[in-house]
């Protein structure tokens, strides 16, 4: 991760997301954004974790700067995933956004309780999806500032 977007170029995005309509909304809205990111797209939890962990096919995988995670995944769902990430001191920083079609309150409730930064409910009309993308892409790659890797823990 690094110490702020906007002075240090484009941010590496790892999309969780198994649903490939909603991937192709997702790229759509991040290529018409003003702001150039590298979304990198996994279909599952398992996948996720790999990609995380730069395992298997992804040993040279870049560490993302923010998740974008599904809940309803298959192999392992985002709650899982979202645990995995916090109980690890390499990841616990890591900022993650739930973007999901579940607007349950015990949705919300626990992947605060898990300390999910954000929690976005994916909109059905497509126009309304990728405006909440774009949304989400000023946002956190645009004004939230980002620790360095090396900040040390207190």
């Amino acid at each position: 991760m690094s110490d702020g977007r906007a002075a240090s170029g484009p941010a590496d995005i790892l999309l969780v997301e198994d649903n490939p309509g909603d991937v192709r909304l997702t790229q759509e809205a991040f290529e018409e954004g003003k702001i150039h990111n590298e979304l990198h797209v996994v279909k599952d939890g398992v996948a996720a974790l790999d990609f995380l962990y730069q395992r298997g096919d992804n040993a040279d995988a870049p560490r993302p700067d923010v998740v974008l995670l599904d809940l309803n995944l298959p192999r392992k769902n985002g709650d899982e995933v979202l645990a995995a990430i916090r109980d690890d001191p390499d990841l616990e920083r890591l900022p993650v956004v739930v973007l999901t079609s579940s607007d349950a309150q015990e949705d919300v409730v626990r992947s605060y309780e898990l300390q999910a930064n954000a929690y976005l409910t994916k909109p059905v009309d497509p126009a309304e999806f990728i405006e909440t993308v774009r949304s989400f892409q000023e946002f956190w790659l645009s004004v939230v500032r980002f620790p360095p890797d090396d900040c040390a823990e207190k």
